[in-house]
């Protein structure tokens, strides 16, 4: 194992959730430094934190060896001093990590007179459970003749992958004149507040021989699905494989992605995990696998990760369980349970499928696309658990206690029946369910608007039926 592997390894040591099944905690012990995430989670800011905590620029260096390179932290803002102990160890897990996941594909580079920009992130998990995000753009610097790729990476704890894209491009294009020319621009957008969905915020910065520029920052309406781009399934999957994959995902399955780009893997696997909206992916997530981390797909446990294509056979070589291997750039499952297209109840699976191909023609913007895909998704839950909030009996301290039984029972459907059966064994619905219980008030976020507008659309059809008998 190489040096930066090493301390990536010694510096992020991750305190697992109570929740964690015993089996899961055995088999633990080589994955310490993986990351978890609730994806959803990631937007559900409403405005009011800082933008940021750090910029980073990542650069290649050749290790004392000589023969090959090693990712090295080279610029960071904001240098902070005198920091209490705590956060000396924080920035000393980052520096350990940074590095490894802006150059997950190894140490093996060459100088490059071409390089396709890209763009992608990674998440970390801190010991007290909260998450960073690392935005990414790698891309050859600017000069002439033959040069390794840098990356920059900003690390924040807020989900908006368009509006810290634009954020890269800002600083991309003050890096071509003078890093110098970076931190003004930096340290306007770390004094600004993020602003609330359906919000700008408007920077003034200037720039040599171009003179003073106002960036405009604006972020989705609709935040909850601010962090992510549905359009990257659907130009790599057809609607069946994306359903075969939802399947897998429900019932918290072992799910792999290959691409050969960085941007395709990042951005189809927090697509995959946007679709279990209302619920959280709570198991092993990792957009990008690094190299020296190629053994997470050995794992028993539930984990969702994207594998550059350069790695396909140290993939497939390697001793897995029961896997959905999916190659983004073919377009075909390449390993697969076999059961994924009988996972859900048949007549809701078609009722999605018929969905997702109506009106494709009048998509044109973004939201108008994340909200085509991501409908029919929120449907399916809301017709299999939308129920939930009946079957929370609450006692006089407000506290609430979910009748599973009862619940399950209540549904007409046989095959929905059994589905819930199964998917209310799953973290998924438990963490879910458990915050139900804990919060004293309903939900009035966007799955509850939802039902409601579902029950009240059953409502109007009952008197309609009648007429019609």
């Amino acid at each position: 194992m190489d040096g930066l592997s090493r301390r990536l390894r010694a510096s992020l040591r991750l305190k697992r959730r109570s929740w964690v099944p015993a089996e899961e905690a055995r088999g633990e012990s080589r994955k310490e430094t993986l990351e978890n995430i609730r994806e959803p989670s990631l937007s559900s800011y409403t405005g009011g934190p800082h933008f940021f905590e750090y910029l980073f620029v990542v650069s290649l260096k050749r290790t004392h060896s000589g023969d090959d390179y090693e990712p090295t932290i080279t610029y960071q803002f904001p240098k902070r001093e005198n920091l209490l102990r705590g956060q000396q160890e924080e920035e000393e897990r980052l520096h350990g990590a940074i590095p490894l996941f802006c150059f997950p594909d190894g140490n093996e580079w060459a100088p490059l007179t071409h390089y396709p920009r890209e763009t992608f992130s990674f998440v970390l998990t801190n010991v007290d459970g909260t998450r960073k995000i690392g935005y990414c753009r790698r891309l050859l610097p600017a000069g002439p003749g033959p040069r390794l790729p840098i990356v920059y990476c900003i690390i924040s704890c807020i989900g908006c992958f368009g509006l810290f894209s634009k954020i890269l491009d800002e600083v991309e294009k003050r890096h071509q004149i003078s890093m110098a020319v970076i931190y003004p621009f930096m340290q306007g957008l770390r004094e600004s507040a993020f602003p609330a969905p359906g919000k700008t915020v408007t920077l003034k910065s200037f720039i040599p021989d171009s003179g003073t520029e106002f960036i405009s920052l604006t972020r989705p309406l609709d935040s909850r699905l601010e962090h992510v781009d549905l359009r990257s399934l659907l130009g790599c999957l057809n609607h069946e494989q994306i359903l075969h994959i939802f399947a897998s995902a429900v019932l918290e399955r072992r799910i792999i992605f290959l691409a050969e780009d960085l941007s395709t893997l990042s951005q189809c696997i927090h697509a995959a995990a946007a679709l279990l909206y209302p619920f959280s992916w709570a198991h092993t997530y990792i957009p990008v696998v690094p190299e020296s981390l190629l053994a997470t797909v050995c794992s028993p446990t539930p984990f969702m990760v994207g594998v550059q294509k350069r790695f396909i056979q140290e993939v497939l070589d390697s001793p897995m369980e029961e896997v959905l291997l999916v190659d983004l750039c073919e377009g075909t499952f390449l390993k697969s349970v076999g059961d994924e297209g009988d996972v859900l109840p048949p007549k809701l699976q078609n009722d999605i499928l018929s969905s997702l191909a109506q009106g494709n023609n009048d998509l044109q913007t973004l939201e108008q696309v994340n909200e085509h895909v991501s409908g029919p998704f929120v449907q399916f839950f809301i017709r299999t658990v939308g129920h939930y909030a009946s079957y929370l009996k609450r006692g006089p301290d407000g506290q609430g206690s979910f009748q599973e039984r009862p619940f399950c029972k209540a549904l007409a459907s046989k095959t929905s029946r059994r589905f819930v059966k199964k998917f209310v064994k799953t973290q998924l619905f438990s963490l879910f369910i458990q915050e139900a219980e804990k919060s004293r008030t309903s939900h009035a976020g966007y799955f509850r608007q939802k039902i409601t507008e579902y029950e009240e659309q059953k409502k109007q059809k009952k008197p309609k039926e009648k007429t019609v008998k």
